[in-house]
């Protein structure tokens, strides 16, 4: 048992956090004649570190998951997903957010096919939740800073919010709030070519060109927040607004993170500054939940798709489920970390 463990501590620290990687920026740094302990040296190690630690992961992520997605183009998702009905097609959908790659405004056309294609609101909703909120590469990156109960745990909640906040808004009756041209757009049945092995290649390597470009602004972004907060920002300051002995800061770090626009690459940097500066870990998880899932340039897109009583019914949903989320991993830090 103690040698399973000491592997998992092995695999999290070095393969997945890349400590290696750390000392080996620090020693040369310091070859330079940087301290990394000082202002400057401080910010550029971890600039460097988290930079280049959350590009490799990256790439080999979303490269893996746009080669299995090659299997399930939209039609064919599509036709799975109409297989079932209720709480299992919510929970498929959710699933399936899993493993697209996708900011929230990245996802918004994908569910706008899936309404139109007459997929129910609720299961098109539980699947636009999970897709920014919790894929694959988030549940890896976050093991690789917070641990793999915290990951596992993150994603599972994450789940739990798709699922029932699906659920809820197909019970509430929404469906009559998706704007028309989406409900009265034509179904096209077409089955895709068969793609050789190549084929499969070369498309994922397209995908994962296509989101660095998308996504790499945004990790440079959070990566130099990051280095600012983990060098600059006094641990106080972060303490007492964030920290546990302020009852509402999970509910304040959801509300700052909702009309930003980020994914969960360029939050994570960010979250795992504010954790070593003493911040809640349910605060921040919230933080990035938030800005990961209603980020305002995505629900302006949404709003062109339905009309605005399902749009706050969704907000609603999501907001209250993200904090709720926030005072659990408040709640049980201890045992999580």
């Amino acid at each position: 048992m103690e040698s399973l463990r000491t592997i998992w501590f092995f695999f999290q620290d070095q393969i997945l956090g890349m400590k290696w990687l750390n000392a080996l920026i620090g020693r040369g740094l310091e070859a330079l004649g940087l301290d990394p302990d000082g202002l400057w040296g401080g910010i550029l190690q971890f600039f460097l570190y988290d930079t280049i630690k959350i590009f490799v992961l990256l790439s080999l992520l979303i490269f893996g998951i746009s080669y299995i997605q090659s299997y399930f183009p939209p039609e064919r998702t599509r036709k799975i997903l109409g297989r079932f009905r209720g709480l299992g097609a919510n929970t498929l959908a959710a699933l399936l957010g899993t493993v697209t790659p996708f900011c929230s405004c990245s996802s918004i056309p994908l569910f706008m096919g899936f309404t139109s294609a007459g997929l129910p609101v609720g299961v098109t909703f539980s699947f636009l939740i999970s897709s920014p909120m919790v894929d694959l590469g988030s549940l890896v990156l976050l093991m690789s800073v917070f641990g793999g109960r915290v990951a596992v745990v993150y994603v599972v909640l994450g789940l739990v919010i798709a699922v029932v906040g699906g659920t809820l808004l197909d019970r509430l009756g929404m469906e009559r709030y998706v704007e028309d041209f989406i409900r009265n757009a034509p179904r096209i049945e077409t089955e895709s070519a068969a793609l050789t092995r190549h084929d499969r290649v070369l498309y994922a390597r397209d995908q994962l060109l296509a989101t660095i470009r998308k996504v790499a602004p945004y990790i440079f972004l959070g990566v130099g927040v990051g280095a600012v907060i983990h060098n600059v920002i006094p641990q106080t300051w972060v303490e007492t607004v964030l920290g546990d002995g302020n009852p509402l800061a999970v509910v304040l770090a959801t509300l700052v993170g909702i009309p930003m626009y980020a994914d969960i690459f360029g939050t994570i940097p960010v979250a795992e500054s504010l954790l070593f500066k003493g911040a809640g870990l349910g605060t921040i998880l919230s933080f990035m939940m938030a800005v990961t899932t209603l980020s305002l340039p995505s629900m302006i897109m949404l709003r062109k798709a339905v009309k605005p009583k399902l749009l706050g019914a969704f907000i609603a949903v999501c907001t209250v489920g993200i904090i709720l989320v926030g005072y659990f991993f408040n709640f049980f830090q201890q045992f999580l970390l």
